[in-house]
């Protein structure tokens, strides 16, 4: 008689993609510390000491097994994207679906399971996509605002200061109002400095969450009550007093009002750094995250970003704060900000003043580098300012020395950031770790799988696809019981939370934990 099909295997690779009791038990009975943001998921004995065995010298990204026909771990971390997503039957599911439509579905192949599993990544994504909306704000409402704003100057604006407001490597803003409707918007007017050309971002970017977002653009004389500080001429930081007539420049307009800049952030943190190493270095990792996925996204639009450095990173109070255990709003320096890259133009000479000969050379150097590798040289460098450590650039360019200078282990977060910034500076330009690949390392140091994970069972595919389908269902119970709470809405963090559980694979989570650990 002919052999049967293959129908057992198949059973096999059924079962083998439901959760594991043990590992899904070990999942349920982890720890969250009584701390800051309702995501930490680190035991609280371990946020005074966590740094492990310390890490190898070069990790491989090469095939790892256990293997699948369908993706090899050597591939580079795809851009968020699901493994299989529901079907669109699971995404209309709801509490009040009829009965009849869900016997149909529990006697499909998928059974109970598949339909629960189906409906959490559904309902992720409709978090994820509100949560964002709530961020960003809705698109048509930009659309018709930029429409509105078509033509307008000056007049049609009322100047709130006469001082930016904010000052970055490469323009001033000025918070200005504009009246849209039936309400008074607070827009940023972004004045470009006299050696930058902006470029402005294109609109076919679309909407993202750490890209600055321009609702138009007008050529006009400033007004006189504006005052340009460090402007030639003016040493005082002011508008000399004169009957001359002001220039007239480029001025884009800007949805977010930006309160500082990443280099005043770090520079003034170095208290909160001390008292609250963990905090301030959880908030690090989310700045980072924030980064690397703007970069992510730029990338994905063929758009090279400018000058990356910390002047020319925006901070942008969000419209959600994040709380405390009791509910209450956090002090401002300990609130996570937005982060806006908006840096997008072509200098004349240079793009920024060299203060040493050094600094000169990291510019020739990043001029000669492609631009991925030089955002992955600079984010290696962010990670350096944000620890507040000094780095010279004969350090990164390895001109004297081999070893780039040691990160003092203050937190859990510590020994992860120093193997991130080890792989992003990597003297050989093919061993660094690309900007997808440092975004997936943050998202793993920030919601785990953390290394106790693997102390019981060997790191296995099953297992971390047990662990993605139990902490799924765990993220979502939380959003319910704050939502029953009559918590604040879920804010920043909450989103790039989901945004990590919505697309993450067990494969990427293999293959990232393969590096990190």
């Amino acid at each position: 008689d002919p052999s049967p099909p293959p129908l057992p295997k198949k059973q096999l690779q059924r079962a083998e993609s439901l959760p594991e009791p043990a590992s899904s038990h070990r999942c349920h009975g982890d720890p969250e510390p009584r701390a800051g943001s309702i995501l930490y998921s680190i035991p609280a004995a371990q946020l005074r000491h966590e740094e492990g065995a310390p890490p190898r010298d070069r990790p491989s990204w090469g095939p790892k097994k256990p293997l699948t026909k369908s993706q090899s771990l050597g591939e580079p971390l795809a851009p968020s994207s699901p493994q299989k997503a529901p079907s669109p039957i699971l995404k209309e599911l709801t509490f009040g679906t009829a009965d009849g439509e869900l016997g149909q579905l529990l006697e499909s192949p998928a059974g109970v399971c598949g339909v629960i599993l189906g409906c959490q990544e559904a309902a992720l994504a409709r978090l994820s996509a509100h949560m964002q909306e709530e961020l960003v704000g809705p698109e048509e409402r930009q659309q018709l605002l930029e429409a509105e704003l078509a033509g307008k100057r000056w007049a049609a604006l009322a100047v709130l200061e006469p001082r930016p407001c904010c000052q970055s490597g490469d323009a001033w803003y000025f918070r200005v109002g504009f009246t849209f409707g039936h309400s008074q918007l607070q827009l940023a007017a972004k004045v470009p400095k006299p050696c930058c050309s902006s470029l402005g971002v294109p609109s076919s970017l679309g909407t993202h969450c750490s890209i600055q977002r321009l609702l138009g653009r007008f050529t006009d004389r400033l007004p006189r009550e504006l005052v340009l500080p460090g402007i030639p001429g003016s040493p005082s930081g002011e508008e000399p007093a004169c009957p001359a007539p002001r220039p007239v420049l480029q001025v884009l307009l800007c949805a977010e009002v930006p309160q500082q800049t990443l280099a005043e952030f770090v520079k003034g943190s170095h208290d909160l750094h001390r008292t609250s190493p963990g905090h301030y270095e959880r908030l690090g990792c989310l700045l980072l995250l924030q980064l690397c996925m703007g970069l992510e996204h730029l990338r994905g639009q063929n758009v090279a970003q400018g000058d990356l450095c910390p002047e020319n990173l925006l901070l942008v109070q969000c419209p959600c704060p994040t709380r405390s255990q009791q509910g209450q709003k956090e002090p401002l320096g300990l609130s996570l900000p937005r982060l806006l890259i908006s840096s997008f133009f072509k200098v004349q000479e240079k793009q920024r003043p060299c203060s040493s000969s050094q600094e000169q050379e990291w510019t020739q150097a990043l001029a000669a580098a492609s631009p991925p590798a030089a955002a992955e040289l600079n984010v290696g460098r962010l990670i350096y300012q944000i620890l507040h450590v000094d780095i010279s650039l004969e350090n990164i360019l390895g001109f004297r020395s081999k070893r780039l200078p040691e990160i003092p282990s203050l937190s859990i977060y510590s020994a992860g950031l120093k193997r991130l910034a080890t792989l992003l500076l990597h003297r050989d330009a093919h061993q660094r770790v690309s900007i997808e690949q440092a975004r997936g390392i943050l998202q793993v140091l920030l919601w785990g799988p953390r290394q106790e994970l693997f102390a019981r069972s060997r790191k296995s595919l099953a297992l971390l696809r047990s662990w993605l389908q139990v902490k799924r269902a765990l993220l979502l119970l939380r959003f319910a019981e704050n939502s029953a709470g009559a918590r604040d809405s879920p804010g920043l963090e909450e989103w790039l939370c989901c945004q990590f559980f919505q697309g993450v694979t067990e494969h990427t989570l293999y293959q990232v934990t393969q590096v990190l650990y």
